[in-house]
């Protein structure tokens, strides 16, 4: 049973996830070029190779080709978002766990927990939605040959002027199907193992550094084993031309199906996963120093 001894702030949530995110996006965004770089490069012709082998080939070719910036492409795009994103994402979340509590100091089970979180995931796919079609865009345009935007605001820019606000929103659906149940995998499982790594008679909000990085390193990897398989159909879906797909993501499944097999749905996933761990550490390590900040700053809030 989780062991919740302090009571919450949704609004120290809001601004400690803020920091989080930021933490997130710095770690992990060269591995997440990778992982749509994986997941988005053409079937190879027959008798040739694919673009990329694997994983550390995408990382060799894309390090060799466009230097350290090359992994660092699109990074502008979620940093402009993460803040209000994992704002309202840790917002969510404790908005979640206030609205299941009859009193301020009730304890909430794992499925609460898990309630909680996937609320969080609807909340933050307002903001999520465009900056992942963006991102996604700006990390293929290199491999293509082509550059078409200049930058995030260009993109944005040029999505609108092509379809309207539907153009910035297209795959809204699959980054709800990605991020509701995935957050609520993530959330639930962070709070879990800070418990299970809590010493007796000792608050989970005292854990050490040591132990705040697996444990939400840990949350990262439970979360992506859950949204990769609409991840894989979100980045095709986000980074195809208009019209390709027009039954949305069930033509991409089965196409993807139809060509590449049921593994497909799995592309990426070693990247996902070198990638999960460290900048989901990250994430709660911010979220923890900032929340113990504004705990200090303002103890009644």
């Amino acid at each position: 049973m989780p062991k919740e001894v302090q009571r919450i702030s949704v609004t120290k949530n809001f601004f400690a996830g803020g920091v989080g995110g930021v933490c997130l996006v710095f770690a992990g965004h060269p591995l997440d070029t990778i992982k749509v770089r994986m997941q988005t490069q053409p079937k190879p012709a027959p008798g040739q190779l694919p673009l990329y082998s694997g994983t550390f080939d995408c990382f060799r070719k894309t390090f060799v080709k466009e230097g350290i910036r090359g992994l660092y492409k699109g990074m502008a795009a979620p940093i402009l978002g993460v803040t209000p994103m994992y704002a309202i994402c840790f917002f969510g979340f404790g908005l979640g766990k206030k609205l299941q509590q009859k009193n301020p100091d009730d304890i909430l089970t794992y499925p609460q927990l898990f309630a909680a979180g996937m609320l969080s995931g609807v909340f933050t796919t307002v903001i999520m939605a465009p900056g992942e079609r963006i991102k996604c865009l700006l990390q293929i345009q290199a491999t293509s040959g082509a550059t078409k935007y200049a930058g995030p605001i260009d993109c944005a820019k040029q999505l609108y002027q092509e379809a309207g606000i539907r153009g910035i929103y297209k795959g809204t659906v699959l980054t709800l199907m990605r991020d509701v149940p995935a957050s609520g995998m993530y959330f639930m499982t962070y709070e879990w193992l800070k418990n299970v790594l809590t010493p007796e008679g000792r608050s989970p909000g005292d854990l050490s550094i040591p132990r705040v990085l697996f444990a939400g390193g840990m949350a990262g990897v439970f979360n992506w084993a859950v949204a990769i398989p609409p991840d894989v159909l979100k980045s095709r879906f986000q980074t195809a031309p208009a019209g390709k797909y027009p039954n949305g993501f069930r033509d991409v499944l089965r196409e993807l199906i139809r060509e590449e097999g049921m593994a497909s749905l799995y592309k990426g996933f070693t990247a996902v996963m070198l990638r999960a761990f460290p900048a989901n550490a990250a994430c709660f390590l911010g979220f923890e120093v900032a929340m113990k900040f504004l705990n200090w700053l303002a103890p009644n809030l």
